[in-house]
C-alpha cells in the first residue's frame, strides 16, 4: 500500500508549540513513529508537510492513481479549508484525518471539522499516538478493499 501522508500549517513547530496541546514530540519524530509502523505493516509513505493550502490541495488532487490512501492533519486548516475538503472528496482516495490534541476539547471555532465529513474517519486527542491509529485504521480499511486485496496477492506471488 502507498499511503500520502500530509502534515499541515505550523506542525514544523512541534516541540516549541504548547506542549500543554501540542506535547512535546516533534515532527521528526512522528514522522520515525509512522515509518516504524509502515515498515511493519509493509506500506510505503510519502511525507510531506506544508503550510500553504494551495500546495495541500495539489498534493491531494495528483494523489489519485499514485497512492491508496491519504492520512491528513490538516491543523488549522480543518476548521476553514473548503478546498482541502473538495480535493479529498475529489480524489476519490480513502483518507483518515488526524490530530494531536482533541479538537472537540478546545475552543468553540475547533469542534467543527470540514474535512471529516469526506473522511474515512478521524483520530483526535492521543498525540502522536494519533498518527499511529490512523494510519492503523487507513491500512485495515485498505486492506479490506479490492486494491488491497490485489497487493496481498502480489505481495504473496513473491
Amino acid at each position: 500500500m502507498k499511503i500520502l501522508v500530509i502534515h499541515g500549517p505550523n506542525l514544523q513547530l512541534l516541540g516549541s508549540r504548547p506542549p500543554s496541546i501540542y506535547g512535546t514530540a516533534k515532527l521528526a519524530a512522528i514522522d520515525r513513529l509512522l515509518a516504524k509502523t509502515a515498515v511493519l505493516r509493509r506500506a510505503a509513505l510519502t511525507i510531506v508537510q506544508s503550510n500553504h493550502e494551495g500546495e495541500i490541495v495539489e498534493r491531494i488532487g495528483a494523489a489519485k492513481g499514485r497512492y491508496d490512501g491519504l492520512l491528513i492533519n490538516p491543523a488549522a486548516y480543518t476548521h476553514t479549508s473548503v478546498a482541502i475538503r473538495d480535493a479529498i472528496e475529489a480524489a476519490g482516495i480513502p483518507a483518515v484525518e488526524v490530530h494531536l490534541s482533541n479538537i472537540y476539547a478546545r475552543e468553540a471555532f475547533r469542534h467543527q471539522s470540514l474535512i471529516a465529513p469526506v473522511c474515512r474517519g478521524q483520530v483526535s486527542g492521543f498525540g502522536p499516538e494519533s498518527y499511529r491509529l490512523g494510519l492503523e485504521a487507513l491500512l485495515a480499511t485498505l486492506a479490506g478493499s479490492p486494491r488491497g486485496e490485489r497487493a496481498k496477492r502480489e505481495r504473496a506471488a513473491r
